[in-house]
């Protein structure tokens, strides 16, 4: 198979994006791509997304690998009425972002970013998710026990909070996760296809 035939790196720390893509058959190697995440104010969701997962690809060298070579880099984030919800800093954050999604439907969004040396290609996925209202023990329980520090808008749509609170979702349930597989998969055939022009 053609994907096969190419070098992936991959510029991302989160756990669930690199079991994802490796459930994909993809081989790849892990890259640290250490950026601060500001983004212009104008900026709106999808378009937040797509800004930073090219700030990571354009903080990254491909003059060290061969032509073959294929820079896979993502940004999730989740948006609510008009704001933009990151990663909590701490317990209290977290706990706030919960109480914000609580009986509401936010959008998450992923940027992802393939380049190679000459080629880039920028694309996203969107999904609808929404929030049962969360009662105050449900939200303290889901923090204390598991910790969702490094998820944008600190919940995971695969862990309890999932289970007990999301009442409906419209798109892609694996870009709640941070990674729109099948759209990927999609778009990276797509790519390999131009890198053949």
């Amino acid at each position: 198979m053609e994907i096969a035939h190419y070098q992936y790196l991959l510029g991302s720390k989160s756990p669930r994006r690199q079991h994802l893509i490796k459930e994909l058959g993809i081989e790849y190697e892990l890259v640290h791509i250490d950026i601060d995440e500001d983004y212009p104010e104008h900026l709106k969701g999808a378009e937040i997304a797509v800004f930073l997962c090219k700030l990571k690809a354009d903080a990254f060298s491909l003059e060290p690998y061969s032509d073959n070579t294929i820079l896979i880099t993502a940004d999730t984030i989740v948006w609510l009425n008009g704001e933009c919800i990151g990663k909590p800093a701490n317990k209290a954050d977290a706990i706030a972002m919960l109480r914000k999604l609580s009986g509401e439907t936010h959008t998450v969004y992923t940027g992802i970013c393939l380049r190679s040396k000459n080629r880039e290609k920028v694309f996203y996925s969107e999904t609808r998710v929404c929030f049962k209202p969360l009662t105050d023990s449900e939200i303290d329980q889901y923090i204390s026990h598991h910790r969702p520090f490094d998820k944008a808008g600190s919940y995971g749509i695969q862990d309890w909070i999932g289970y007990i609170g999301i009442t409906r979702i419209e798109g892609c349930y694996y870009n709640v996760m941070g990674f729109p597989v099948q759209k990927f998969w999609e778009e990276l055939k797509s790519f390999i296809g131009e890198l053949k022009e």
